[in-house]
């Protein structure tokens, strides 16, 4: 970990370091890290161990850069997060290293989520609300589930599936007469936006998570479309000189294919 700091610091150097990481800013690294955190998660999607631990080196290192960042502007440095990532840790987890007891995982995660409130209520500036501290960086379908799980705790949620599907059906057809109608694309985004937000709710009383529903859905298609392109590249054909109906036929076939 030394090493680690040492190698961040010198690269930060105005005197000697390098050129690039000099010119960065918070801002300008924020998207590598969100970006590093996702190639962690696809690594564990393919269990792929070997580029699991390198990507969490990527991961470690876009830590070790912003506390650099912060220890030249005197905020903070390495040691601060350390310290504070491990008193959060004791104090969230009163029945490890304290005296209460929890009875299994879900009486865990519910008082996990009492501390998590209490928390967030001292450091709150204005009028609590139930949905605070839900960051805006997150991934919209995600920060959807989690603005939804807010609000069911305060008892602001459908009991059953029932009325979620019924409440999608009323937003397709909602979506279906702003684009019958010609509406402003405003409107429509607006419409799609509401489809989408439902849609997130029924993940969360499904027990699915979204953006892993949509991701595997993604590399479900990039295998099926890869397989018309090898199918007609055989057939010394390309995508483009096909017409719709029959690119809808090789999908069709690739998919009987899979197996089931």
């Amino acid at each position: 970990m030394d090493d680690l700091l040492t190698i961040m610091a010198r690269l930060r150097d105005p005197n000697g370091g390098c050129p690039w990481d000099i010119e960065q800013d918070f801002a300008s690294i924020a998207p590598y890290t969100i970006e590093e955190a996702y190639e962690v998660a696809e690594a564990i999607a393919h269990n792929d161990m070997p580029s699991l631990a390198d990507e969490l080196g990527d991961l470690l290192l876009q830590v070790v850069y912003h506390a650099e960042m912060a220890r030249e502007a005197n905020h903070f440095d390495f040691s601060d997060v350390v310290d504070g990532i491990s008193k959060k840790m004791i104090r969230r987890h009163p029945h490890v290293f304290g005296d209460a007891e929890v009875k299994d995982a879900a009486a865990q995660t519910a008082a996990w989520e009492v501390l998590k409130a209490a928390e967030r209520a001292e450091k709150a500036t204005g009028a609590p609300s139930a949905l605070d501290g839900v960051a805006l960086g997150l991934p919209a379908l995600t920060r959807a589930v989690k603005l939804q799980k807010r609000a069911a705790r305060v008892g602001f949620d459908w009991g059953s599936i029932a009325p979620v599907m019924d409440k999608m059906r009323e937003e397709i057809a909602e979506l279906q007469a702003e684009i019958d109608s010609n509406a402003p694309k405003a409107k429509v985004e607006e419409e799609f936006g509401d489809l989408l937000f439902v849609m997130a709710n029924l993940a969360r009383h499904l027990d699915l998570e979204p953006e892993t529903a949509l991701r595997n859905a993604n590399a479900k298609f990039e295998r099926r479309f890869k397989a018309i392109e090898s199918r007609l590249r055989e057939k010394g054909e390309r995508p483009e000189q096909k017409s719709l109906e029959q690119l809808d036929a090789e999908w069709t076939a690739v998919k009987a294919l899979e197996p089931r």
